[in-house]
């Protein structure tokens, strides 16, 4: 049974639709195709197999595969056609009044090459152009109606902070920790999925991990990775047992009706160590920093920077976003939204400026290799007094 009650609202849709249509009018290209899933959800309100031609001008066409039924109960796109094979799609824009463009957006970061040389046979006089940052421009500042449901997300991401305490005990291994946790994520509603777009990215909820295992790297684009459970995996909850006054580290993703929510905090069996302790609130007060600075009109790198001066100035430098070394991650924040990696980044030398709208999780961390990761991550709004903080679990270690 499908909800509408979940659906993206026509209004929404059709302000979306024209913020691409105006950067096609500005640049000349005579219409986009989207593809790749997540724009294809943000543009249409729906995930099901298809293109979407947007014109220039004039009314979008969804051409739906598998399923076309769903896609028609989910899409507020009044004009929304079967299609049975990608090699009809110059005969339906024909049919359906469509002149076949001479430039032709598509997203070009994301595109796999066969598809694109399939496409290129398609429109063999077009020229075809990237289209794939203005896409995630457009993205990166929210609407009202988006903010509200990742306002949602962070509150079932407290909640599920929130249960963490009931069920850590020592001599669990993580992955079992995880496993309830992650029950109880889906309980709440959890989509189940948590996407992103950086090519042979991935994740499964997030990563729980505990002393040591937390400040293993791993070939995620992230200051901590962990063991998980295999070298198939390399990333997340391994099969370690939890130990008494070690910081363990959760860090969650929640996803609700596509939007998300990133969210970390620390948590222990007896008090850690006063060396992390220490370092735990040196990372609050890099947080409390750096929602005064970013700001709209400033630039990500100088938010970026700002957290780097002052992780130096508390003596945390070889720590802050990874140990020392070219390994270290180069950023303290990124935009979240459909996907964990959004615009803008909070990283080196991004010259990017902060708009209101923008939803940014904040995540400054301490790396100690050999005895674990402390650190918070919330996510926030940029507005003009700087970043609101969604999220409301307290953000000191909770001591179990």
């Amino acid at each position: 049974m499908y909800n509408p009650e979940l659906n993206t609202p026509k209004a929404e849709l059709d302000r979306r639709i024209e913020e691409l249509q105006h950067y096609l009018q500005r640049n000349e290209v005579d219409a986009a195709l989207i593809l790749q899933r997540v724009d294809l959800f943000y543009f249409s309100g729906t995930i099901q197999q298809g293109n979407l031609y947007i014109p220039a001008r004039g009314e979008p066409l969804l051409m739906a595969n598998k399923s076309s039924e769903r896609a028609r109960a989910e899409s507020a796109i009044s004009r929304i056609v079967n299609l049975d094979s990608p090699k009809r799609i110059s005969d339906i824009l024909n049919t359906e009044g469509y002149p076949l463009p001479r430039r032709i957006g598509l997203e070009l970061d994301v595109l796999p090459t066969n598809l694109y040389f399939t496409y290129r046979k398609l429109f063999p006089d077009a020229e075809m152009v990237d289209i794939s940052l203005p896409i995630r421009m457009i993205r990166a500042v929210k609407s009202e109606y988006e903010i509200d449901i990742i306002r949602q997300a962070a509150a079932f991401s407290d909640r599920i902070a929130g249960s963490v305490a009931d069920v850590l005990r020592e001599g669990m291994s993580e992955l079992e920790v995880a496993g309830r946790v992650e029950a109880e994520a889906r309980k709440l509603g959890h989509q189940g999925i948590v996407r992103m777009r950086l090519w042979g990215s991935e994740m499964f909820y997030g990563h729980l991990m505990a002393g040591p295992s937390a400040a293993v790297p791993s070939f995620l684009s992230s200051p901590t990775g962990g063991s998980g459970a295999s070298p198939a995996v390399a990333q997340g909850a391994g099969y370690r047992a939890i130990r008494r006054h070690e910081p363990v580290l959760f860090d969650y993703v929640f996803a609700y009706n596509g939007y998300l929510s990133d969210h970390a905090r620390i948590f222990s069996l007896g008090q850690v160590p006063a060396e992390l302790l220490e370092a735990h609130a040196a990372m609050l007060a890099i947080q409390e920093v750096i929602k005064t600075v970013a700001r709209p009109g400033v630039t990500a790198g100088a938010v970026y920077e700002q957290a780097c001066a002052k992780a130096d100035e508390f003596g945390y430098a070889d720590h802050f976003m990874g140990a020392a070394g070219k390994e270290r991650i180069r950023f303290i924040g990124h935009g979240i939204g459909l996907e964990v990696d959004e615009f803008p980044f909070l990283a080196m030398g991004q010259k990017l400026e902060l708009q209101a709208g923008m939803i940014i999780a904040l995540e400054p961390k301490a790396i100690f290799p050999g005895k674990g990761v402390v650190g918070i991550e919330n996510t926030h709004v940029v507005t003009t007094d700087g970043l609101e903080q969604f999220g409301t679990f307290p953000d000191e270690i909770t001591v179990i």
